[in-house]
């Protein structure tokens, strides 16, 4: 029967993708040829892009070609980091252990993920309803108080008439509030596509306040764990480093692997370039140092990862705790700002009234 593709846009969805190599991997782990795997996972698939993509893999691996092959005709659902992996191991005949260690490798990068958006979801629920809440009264309340002071003809201070034209300008660009949003995501994305821009801004990350600290941890075990698995699956490390390049996902690391590559490409170790840079600590520098000198880098470079992985754990569950407080100071010291701002006339009005 003829199969049809579905009308689909954008990327393949991360976890989809995740749970595809993680049932790929069980079906050639129990002896089922490449080609019927693929038939079973594009049955199994909902319609969107990975699912034409594996149908596509399906018809070029049944005609004769390399799954890697088949595999790097479609960069939007199956990277580079994919790719050489899939080669690797097609090349040691270990298909069915690399692609287990992938989707390993798939699973811890989506825990961390979920876990450092499912704790930034309470303090940004919180914050949008506040803003809501601070925008409404801005509108709403603040110009009758307007009108009282200016009937009553009461001597305003500073901070109430800082207040009112606030309110004022609140209430005649109310329209343009939900475009802020939008308007920073267009300049952030502006920034970035530029190669300086980029640079700054993943320095700016790196240097924020725990979410820095969060960042450096996850750019760090994301490059030793993907270097890791990638050596342990039998692709050479100059070429691995090539692949880690366009895949650590910040410019400051991606700054560090090209001077490790450069560094090996001369002769000399991994670990003196890491040294020098900003992102990796003496720790990771060391246990890559001895993963050098006892021929175990690869093991050396998971473990370093691991290490770093419990370390952000522990930093996103410690996190809720530091930022409630921050969170009520901040609205505390809105709210304190409106009452004080009102208060005060009203003062001067009962003094008058007196």
């Amino acid at each position: 029967t003829q199969r049809k593709k579905s009308a689909s846009l954008g990327g393949v969805n991360s976890g989809q993708l995740t749970m595809f190599t993680r049932q790929f991997a069980t079906l050639i782990e129990a002896g089922l040829p490449i080609v019927r795997g693929l038939k079973i996972l594009e049955e199994m698939l909902p319609p969107g892009v990975l699912r034409n993509a594996v149908m596509d893999v399906h018809d070029d691996v049944e005609q004769g070609s390399q799954l890697s092959d088949a595999l790097a005709k479609h960069p939007k659902a199956f990277d580079s980091l994919y790719v050489s992996m899939v080669n690797a191991g097609e090349m040691g005949g270990v298909l069915d252990s690399i692609l287990a260690r992938l989707a390993e490798f798939r699973e811890k990068s989506e825990k961390i993920k979920k876990q450092i958006i499912g704790a930034m979801i309470y303090p940004a629920a919180i914050m949008c309803v506040a803003a809501g809440i601070m925008t409404v009264i801005m509108i709403v309340v603040i110009p009758k108080f307007r009108e009282m002071f200016e009937s009553m003809d009461v001597e305003m201070p500073g901070m109430t008439i800082a207040l009112l034209n606030l309110a004022d300008l609140l209430k005649t660009y109310w329209y343009l509030i939900p475009g802020i949003p939008f308007l920073f995501m267009f300049i952030y994305r502006g920034i970035k596509s530029t190669k300086g821009g980029r640079y700054v801004l993943d320095v700016m990350f790196l240097h924020l306040p725990i979410f820095g600290l969060i960042i450096k941890k996850t750019a760090v075990s994301r490059f030793c764990r993907t270097l890791g698995v990638l050596t342990a699956s039998g692709v050479p490390i100059l070429d691995a480093l090539s692949i880690l390049r366009n895949s650590v996902g910040n410019a400051v690391v991606e700054e560090a692997v090209g001077e490790v590559h450069n560094s090996i490409r001369e002769g000399d170790t991994i670990a003196d370039p890491l040294s020098r840079s900003s992102v990796f600590d003496h720790m990771a520098v060391n246990m890559v140092m001895v993963g050098e000198e006892t021929g175990e880098l690869d093991k050396m470079l998971i473990r370093v990862a691991d290490i770093y992985d419990n370390d952000v754990d522990a930093i996103v569950a410690g996190m809720m705790g530091l930022l409630e407080p921050f969170i009520l100071i901040g609205l505390g010291g809105g709210v304190g700002f409106i009452v004080i701002s009102l208060f005060l006339p009203l003062i001067s009005i009962m003094e008058n009234i007196g």
